[in-house]
């Protein structure tokens, strides 16, 4: 037996006074109504109702178990609403900053059409994970290792005229001793200024004998695109980037790097729910490779 639908019945019948208007206002059938309330009298062992033609009238322990009744009535509908209010409850989000705009908005409406509420969180790496440790953010796309990632990003030097080439080598930009002009920088932008990234290609940089400042970390993506626009620098950026900038990408000649994110939970949160059901979206979002969706 429901208890709680049974009371309901209860509640409305005795309301009424009448198992037709009582099951109407609790909009269920008259034949409902009585099942509903004969199942809770041989529950209880006591009628709750003398029963005429007409009428339905409390029984002296029906008056004693209505406020009860009514109570529990009350209670599952807080519980329902209360419900109803944490699921539809904005879930924050930290993403990376390399997500368009376009792209943030299809993750959105996607995340609504499963009945999930998104608050974006535009931030960098170290925000991001500061956002999640603070608990200010209930999950966030974390920028981690290759062999730690749900999410792959390809990366690759873009310039803003055609290389002529299929790789482009970082040995390529040594300046040599008859060389004019300034040297050729490569531009790293914020989303990318974490170890994983950086270090293998300082150490890369140096191996081959390029100067210190021919590696460059950008205060933003904007600052760093016209930088590499008006000169012949280039910028560390995924492909579609690259397409969104007009510039014309290549990946590297003597090392892969790649973008790598997971989605954490703040707290005891399990992230896994929120994976399953917009995996393919936060892949979108970030350009991730096809295929390397969860």
């Amino acid at each position: 037996m429901d208890l709680v639908a049974a009371c309901n019945a209860f509640v409305s019948v005795s309301k009424y006074g009448s198992f037709t208007d009582g099951a109407a206002a609790a909009r269920m059938s008259q034949s409902v109504a009585s099942r509903r309330v004969a199942a809770l009298e041989e529950r209880f062992g006591e009628q709750l109702f003398e029963r005429t033609s007409r009428r339905a009238v409390l029984t002296p322990f029906g008056r004693d178990m209505l406020p009860a009744a009514r109570a529990l009535v009350q209670s599952a509908e807080v519980l329902l609403h209360e419900a109803e209010t944490a699921r539809r409850k904005p879930w924050r989000l930290a993403v990376p900053g390399i997500c368009s705009t376009a792209g943030l908005a299809r993750l959105v409406a996607e995340a609504r059409a499963l009945g999930i509420t998104l608050d974006l969180r535009v931030a960098a790496p170290g925000r991001r994970s500061e956002l999640l440790y603070a608990r200010q953010a209930g999950a966030a796309l974390l920028a981690v290792p290759p062999d730690e990632a749900t999410w792959s990003v390809r990366l690759g030097l873009a310039t803003a005229h055609d290389p002529g080439l299929r790789r482009v080598h970082l040995e390529t930009l040594r300046v040599g001793r008859a060389a004019t002009g300034p040297a050729r920088r490569i531009w790293i932008q914020p989303e990318d200024d974490v170890p994983h990234i950086r270090d293998p290609l300082t150490r890369l940089r140096d191996a081959h004998g390029l100067r210190p400042a021919q590696l460059a970390t950008a205060a933003d993506l904007t600052g760093a695109a016209a930088e590499v626009l008006c000169s012949r620098d280039l910028l560390l950026c995924s492909p579609a980037q690259a397409g969104e900038l007009g510039l014309h990408w290549r990946p590297l000649g003597e090392l892969t790097l790649t973008r790598g994110y997971a989605l954490v939970a703040a707290g005891e949160a399990n992230p896994q729910r929120l994976q399953a059901r917009l995996g393919d979206a936060l892949a979108r979002c970030l350009g991730a490779e096809e295929g390397n969706t969860p």
